[in-house]
């Protein structure tokens, strides 16, 4: 399954698989997005499923939103991986 990207009230609704198919699209769209936005959104509800591909991407944008110093979100219940991933990343 692909990933979809849509956009809600400045909330970017993430839908399907990240993945190393579906990594480098993600994170280019996300990167240039963010250089249009202060605040970076992303609703995970919908990610039915991630791989170590895709939680690197999720990182690396982490990543670039603290060198930038600009709001970096995730909500959203779906994918219990992203959320286990930043409480160790947090924990350490």
């Amino acid at each position: 399954m692909a990933l979809k990207i849509t956009e809600e009230n400045g909330t970017f609704l993430l839908e399907g698989v990240i993945n190393a198919t579906t990594a480098t699209n993600f994170k280019n769209h996300l990167e240039s997005i963010f250089n249009e936005h202060e605040t970076l959104t992303i609703d995970i509800e919908n990610v039915t499923k991630i791989d170590v591909k895709g939680m690197q991407t999720i990182r690396a944008l982490y990543s670039n939103a603290l060198t930038l110093n600009k709001p970096f979100y995730i909500i959203g219940t779906g994918c219990k991986e992203i959320y286990d991933d930043f409480a160790l990343i947090n924990a350490a």
